[in-house]
């Protein structure tokens, strides 16, 4: 609830900032989070236990941009951007039985019959970012290149709800075939980090083109810079990766 009610707050915000902006901008943008981290990354430890994949957290990115001049080559942009990305996998090497009413994990190669051990792991952030843009050219010629970069205030969520493997207290069970077998308890989890607030940066280029008396397409390409730290539910997970580029496209209107 925080979340959507800062996100609308920004965007009556803009809305209310007509009167000074020289251009709206409207955009879709496709975001491509950069997701590095070592082995103590949370990104590494789903991608490399669950069947999620990369490509799962790549996604559509709606953003909105006013846009005022300072000068016929240097203008303020104030914008906001949504991203949010939510998918269910399962642990590839291990499969849940129950014994005596609790749930463990055993190893798939050798116990394949068992069920799936599911849980979500949900990504987003909703950046509100000031920059400074740069038009070498102007702003009143036919091809119209930009450039730039600035800061930004990314309001971010990180969840992970549904079955996980404990591997910190293995069990032993002793297979009448197989003999010994370590395996896992499995517990149920809601594990939240959200409504966090973290300062990142960006930079741009792009290029507009005329389509009418005041409009030009947009097209762009952003990259935003943001590693965040946990403190509650994630708490020992080295700095998440929030990076990553956007290309957009987007409709101007100017004013």
């Amino acid at each position: 609830m925080k979340k959507t009610i800062l996100a609308a707050l920004g965007i009556i915000l803009l809305f209310t900032a007509t009167a000074s902006a020289n251009i709206l901008t409207f955009r879709y943008g496709y975001f491509v989070p950069r997701m590095s981290g070592g082995p103590d990354s949370l990104w590494k430890i789903e991608f490399d236990n669950m069947s999620l994949r990369k490509s799962d957290y790549q996604g559509g990115m709606i953003g909105f941009n006013y846009e005022f001049f300072i000068n016929k080559n240097i203008s303020l942009v104030l914008g906001i951007d949504f991203y949010s990305r939510n998918k269910a996998g399962y642990y590839r090497d291990w499969s849940m039985y129950s014994i005596n009413n609790q749930e463990f994990a055993f190893p798939v190669r050798w116990f394949p019959d068992g069920d799936m051990i599911i849980h979500s792991f949900e990504v987003s952030q909703t950046p509100f970012q000031l920059s400074v843009k740069i038009t070498p050219l102007g702003r009143r010629v036919q091809f119209v290149p930009y450039f730039g970069g600035g800061i930004g205030l990314h309001l971010w969520s990180v969840r992970i709800h549904g079955r996980m493997i404990d591997f910190s207290d293995p069990y032993i069970y002793s297979d009448p075939d197989l003999g010994d077998i370590q395996v896992y308890p499995i517990t149920y989890v809601v594990s939240d980090e959200t409504n966090r607030f973290s300062l990142g940066y960006h930079a741009f280029a792009g290029v507009m083109l005329p389509i009418g008396y005041r409009m030009t397409l947009d097209l762009g390409v952003r990259y935003n810079f943001l590693k965040v730290n946990f403190r509650d539910a994630f708490e020992g997970f080295e700095k998440f990766d929030l990076s990553g580029y956007i290309l957009s496209i987007g409709l101007n209107y100017w004013f």
